[in-house]
């Protein structure tokens, strides 16, 4: 303990120094952690969006592009599906439901999903958990629509507000079917998912707001909500359907069936093989960024260990007079090793705490903008071993100062000018 005073005190009288040292190693911690957690929220919140779900079936494409767009919003489908081909899987005799979707349009920067009402009883994220209404129910006329959470956050809506969904992904003045608006009915619960960042509306609506778009624009044709016929309005293509069986035994053939599909290309997968073979494609820039931090950390720690060896050659007279009131050279090798862990002991704490700061502030943006929900949580077993890790290494830096400490004699310390 008396060790441990002096070497705290030695620190104070070394503020500056001493306080730079344990930013640059904060600094590293904190992208050292932050790398690994957003690593591994990341794999959380992809695997927790959908659950419950045997198969997705969609036009000809990679599992891992068909997975993406169809479950995580993100990208474009190569093909549509033939509505005709939806119905065929839904009559399968091993098919308990299907979830039909429709993507393409989008509100404000959020993407607009046609579906019917068996997306509300049928799907399920996190652990098998249903989706829940925080306010209102699901749409029931024509032109209603159900937001998710972030969605009503984000804009400020509540019930009853209208909402005004634009051709594509782009949301310009142009592209706006703003002669057919709807009406929101209802507020999903927060999921921490793309649920929440998504506007769902019925198939058919889909249908009726594309009446004069045929061609990919409108070239001024009006249609307005009196002159439409919702009994014509049957869906002719969908992006994809989403499959639950009675059986998960019947998951391989009925995949092999619907892959050899006659009347149109089609593919169906497996979520959980689809994600394990995104994360195989994600691995290598996993293990690049952590080689990067762990980089970042390593020359935090030689910052330190060239602060303290610069130091030592300084204080050659303070070891000296520790010497000659009776400090043995041990004393004085672990006054250097003790100074050095409580400077990373220090920078570890500074840099755990200037993480969860910016999570704190961070995590809003990077929910909105990338659909990853961000989470403090206590330090994983891992993240401690990392930890523990940069402490077991600083010890190591500390050693190299506290050895030639060690070896300096006393008449050489005596004998240096004031």
């Amino acid at each position: 303990m008396t060790i441990f005073k002096l070497a705290i005190q030695s620190l104070k009288n070394r503020k500056a120094t001493a306080l730079l040292t344990v930013f640059t190693v904060a600094v590293s911690v904190a992208l050292l952690i932050g790398v690994e957690r957003v690593r591994t929220q990341a794999k959380d919140s992809f695997a927790n969006t959908i659950s419950g779900t045997d198969l997705i079936v969609g036009a000809r494409s990679g599992q891992v592009n068909l997975l993406l767009y169809s479950v995580f919003r993100i990208g474009n489908a190569t093909n549509n599906i033939d509505w005709r081909s939806a119905e065929d899987i839904q009559k399968h005799p091993s098919v308990a439901w299907s979830i039909p979707i429709s993507l393409g349009d989008s509100h404000r920067g959020f993407r607009v999903l046609g579906t019917t009402d068996a997306y509300f009883e049928h799907y399920k994220y996190g652990k098998k958990q249903a989706l829940t209404f925080k306010e209102g129910k699901p749409f029931e006329g024509l032109f209603d629509t159900v937001i998710g959470s972030e969605v009503a956050k984000k804009l400020g809506y509540k019930l009853g507000d209208q909402v005004v969904i634009a051709h594509g992904l782009a949301d310009r003045k142009f592209s706006r079917h703003d002669n057919l608006p709807f009406v929101i009915t209802g507020i999903l619960a927060p999921t921490g998912t793309p649920v929440d960042r998504s506007v769902h509306v019925s198939l058919p609506a889909i249908e009726a707001i594309h009446i004069g778009w045929e061609s990919g624009a409108n070239f001024g044709a009006k249609v307005n909500a009196e002159d439409i016929d919702v009994s014509l309005l049957q869906p002719k293509q969908i992006t994809a359907v989403l499959v639950g069986l009675k059986s998960r035994i019947q998951t391989f053939a009925l995949q092999r069936t619907i892959n050899e599909y006659k009347a149109e290309p089609l593919t169906a997968i497996m979520p959980g093989i689809a994600l394990h073979e995104l994360w195989g494609l994600m691995s290598v820039a996993e293990q690049a960024l952590l080689v990067v931090s762990g980089f970042v950390v390593v020359a935090g720690l030689l910052g330190m260990l060239s602060s303290l060896l610069t130091s030592l050659n300084e204080r050659r007279r303070e070891m000296a007079i520790l010497r000659a009131v009776g400090a043995r050279p041990l004393h004085v090798f672990l006054l250097l090793v003790s100074e050095a862990l409580l400077l990373t002991l220090c920078g570890i704490v500074a840099g755990v705490v200037v993480l969860f700061l910016l999570v704190e502030m961070v995590s809003p943006f990077v929910l909105s903008q990338y659909g990853l929900q961000l989470s403090f949580g206590f330090l994983t077993q891992y993240e401690w071993m990392l930890l523990s890790i940069v402490l077991v290494a600083g010890f190591v830096v500390g050693c190299v100062p506290a050895l030639r400490a060690y070896r300096q004699s006393l008449s050489d310390g005596m004998t240096i000018r004031i």
